[in-house]
């Protein structure tokens, strides 16, 4: 599995509205190829900073599979007003998991 770390940057006023749009979203993550979980974080010191962190089976589940589909249309029409800055993607390896 590799997870998708997306940071987002967030307008101050649309978190309620970001919020909701990622919570009506999730049935697309859920039927997405190779989505296997899915978690939204908001940032203590930084509260206009999120992360939200997908587990995929393979890196081409989240580049090709969902990058290329309609979900992927909808999913930014849902969010991508609220943005303040483009999101920061990366995707990420498990090499060490202790607890």
């Amino acid at each position: 599995m590799i997870y998708e770390i997306a940071e987002l940057y967030i307008k101050p006023e649309d978190h309620a509205a970001f919020q909701a749009g990622v919570s009506k979203a999730l049935p697309l993550f859920k039927r997405a190829k190779g989505c296997l979980s899915l978690r939204l974080e908001r940032g203590i010191e930084q509260e206009n900073t999120y992360h939200l962190v997908i587990g995929w089976d393979t890196l081409e589940n989240h580049t090709v599979d969902f990058r290329e589909s309609a979900d992927f249309q909808e999913w930014r029409a849902l969010v991508g007003g609220h943005f303040a800055a483009p999101p920061k993607v990366e995707h990420f390896d498990t090499v060490i998991a202790g607890f």
